[in-house]
């Protein structure tokens, strides 16, 4: 299971919020692994066709981590992208890893993510969060992943890195999302 923190802020929501569906994980023995995208040098999809091309699952770009980000996902059973909320959608580098591991994907036959479990993890001030939570959906659906729910869409309302853990509404969400995530992964391994 690999979660990506897409703010910048290394112990910020996003990363407090994803932590909490990790521990969920982590106590149904799921081995977890938490990466830091957020700030990170990464650059947005080109549109060469060079991995259509290619069709190695890699992308053809070498100026940045993002074939890294993307072998983690091709080596993991589940994903779980965080982002914060900027302008009612997610990070650029979400956006960044979106796009050019959709597009490997597609580009090796479209089964690359086909049957993995993921879900959204959206840190947000006010509004804008279910645009973010929306993207990275549309993303795994697309994909042919599982998308794993909760008991209300996956988001805290947060502001100062630690508010997450004021929101005990958004702590239910994300540890009923952890359990939820870690019965499906159980199912889909079986």
């Amino acid at each position: 299971m690999v979660a990506f923190n897409g703010s910048p802020r290394s112990n910020g929501n996003t990363a407090q919020s994803l932590q909490l569906v990790l521990a969920e994980l982590n106590k149904e023995g799921i081995e977890t692994e938490l990466v830091q995208l957020g700030g990170k040098k990464v650059f947005g999809c080109l549109a060469c066709g060079k991995c259509w091309e290619t069709q190695n699952n890699r992308c053809i770009r070498q100026d940045d981590e993002m074939n890294t980000f993307i072998e983690k996902i091709i080596e993991a059973d589940g994903i779980l992208i965080g982002s914060p909320t900027y302008f009612s959608n997610v990070s650029t580098e979400v956006k960044a890893l979106i796009d050019r591991c959709g597009f490997v994907a597609k580009a090796n036959g479209g089964g690359m993510l086909r049957g993995k479990v993921g879900s959204a993890v959206i840190a947000v001030r006010r509004a804008g969060s279910t645009f973010a939570y929306s993207a990275i959906n549309f993303f795994f659906g697309i994909a042919e992943m599982n998308i794993v729910s909760s008991s209300y869409w996956n988001m805290t309302l947060a502001l100062e890195p630690g508010d997450v853990q004021k929101d005990e509404e958004g702590i239910q969400t994300f540890q009923t999302l952890g359990q939820n995530m870690a019965k499906l992964l159980k199912q889909t391994r079986a």
